[in-house]
């Protein structure tokens, strides 16, 4: 009985695997070959998970703020008027 679950237990984590390296190849330029070869364990596909999410934040910010320096002469009269308004 306890090889069934063992079995059972190995299956569905090689499955769970199989499906997070297909997700994070879907997202990046990557294979799943190359994810599974560079990310043999699961932890390391989640570090990589978070580390790609932390890239993407910082991303955004750096869009906002490159936004925000494009635009800065259109909007310095509105930002006057917000300082003057709170400070």
């Amino acid at each position: 009985m306890s090889d069934d679950w063992g079995s059972a237990l190995k299956e569905i984590g090689d499955k769970t695997d199989k499906e997070l390296e297909s997700r994070i190849s879907s997202l990046t330029r990557m294979k799943d070959e190359e994810i599974a070869e560079l990310f043999p364990d699961k932890g390391d596909k989640k570090k990589l998970v978070e580390l790609m999410q932390i890239v993407e934040e910082a991303s955004i910010d750096n869009r906002k703020t490159a936004r925000l320096v494009d635009n800065i002469q259109e909007l310095a009269g509105t930002a006057v008027k917000l300082l003057a308004r709170f400070v």
